[in-house]
């Protein structure tokens, strides 16, 4: 076997420790920067371009003035609206770097795999007593296939349970240089329609499903679906999801997302709109009466995770 190449870079916009979601036990999630899909539903907007962005919370801008001053490109003004001028920014973070209540913060740092791996090495214990692990999410993780790959090889050396989360619009390429070293992998299917497809992500669902098959025959895959009420919630979109997991024999297992705008705030922060800030959460009860049906084809399922 090759050895490992710890000095492997990767662009990470975050990692969150203490999770119990997305994969079992307690989790740390490392966030991957860059995604092929715009969904209009995104909670992490900040993921969706690979390169650096800045995040501006006014709230927590003191007017002190230190990031007008740092500024050499001149992007940041008082008199715009937005604050930051975005075609002016070129991501050096002099602004960040001497804000003093953490206003102005930088998504996206260039990290090895080394460096990931001291950070996660600091939460080792709590996944051997909780049967838990890491996850690469995003951001589409595929994405970066070689950071991924190498960083998945890293944690199985150390005895780590691996998941991946993923939209599955990937070369077979990455797949397989990837998929190999994942113990579990998180596969969102949006919609079985290809036209409703396109409109609420801008990309053809064909690769994803041609992938999703592909996928299962590699590692445990479990299906989940973010369930966005006018996209595919209705009885008829989300029978016909159920449908096509139905025909990939290795998923045993789907999970419901329901919607939520947990990420609207982020959109804001980015300079960027949100396209869905009037849209209604799902029923409980409706949420429910999904469940049920997934159940009754055979499939085990859960709200949430």
């Amino acid at each position: 076997m090759d050895s490992i190449n710890y000095n492997e870079k990767g662009v990470v916009f975050d990692i969150q420790r203490y999770s119990i979601n997305d994969g079992p036990g307690i989790r740390t999630i490392v966030f991957l920067k860059g995604c092929p899909l715009r969904c209009i539903w995104c909670s992490n907007p900040e993921s969706q371009r690979k390169e650096k962005e800045l995040m501006f919370r006014k709230i927590l801008c003191i007017h002190c003035g230190l990031c007008i001053k740092a500024c050499k490109q001149g992007a940041l003004d008082t008199s715009n609206p937005n604050f930051v001028d975005r075609s002016k920014c070129i991501m050096c973070g002099e602004c960040a770097n001497v804000c003093p209540s953490s206003a102005l913060e930088v998504k996206g740092k260039l990290m090895t795999v080394s460096e990931v791996i001291e950070e996660l090495k600091k939460d080792e214990k709590y996944y051997f007593s909780s049967n838990g692990g890491i996850t690469l999410s995003g951001g589409e993780t595929l994405m970066q296939p070689e950071f991924a790959k190498e960083l998945f090889r890293a944690c199985k050396a150390r005895g780590w349970h691996t998941a991946l989360e993923t939209e599955g619009y990937a070369t077979e390429e990455a797949i397989n240089k990837v998929i190999p070293h994942v113990d579990l992998v998180l596969l969102d299917i949006k919609t079985n329609n290809d036209e409703i497809h396109k409109k609420v992500t801008g990309v053809s669902n064909k690769l994803i499903k041609k992938n999703a098959s592909i996928i299962q025959n590699i590692s445990e895959t479990i299906i989940r679906v973010p369930t966005i009420p006018g996209v595919n919630a209705d009885e008829k979109e989300f029978s016909d999801i159920v449908k096509f997991v139905k025909t990939l024999p290795n998923v045993k297992e789907l999970h419901i997302l329901p919607y939520h705008n947990y990420g609207e705030g982020k959109y804001y922060l980015l300079g960027r709109d949100y396209e869905l800030s009037n849209l209604k959460k799902l029923d409980d009860k409706y949420v429910d009466k999904l469940k049920t049906f997934v159940e009754s084809n055979g499939l085990v399922c859960q709200v949430g995770g």
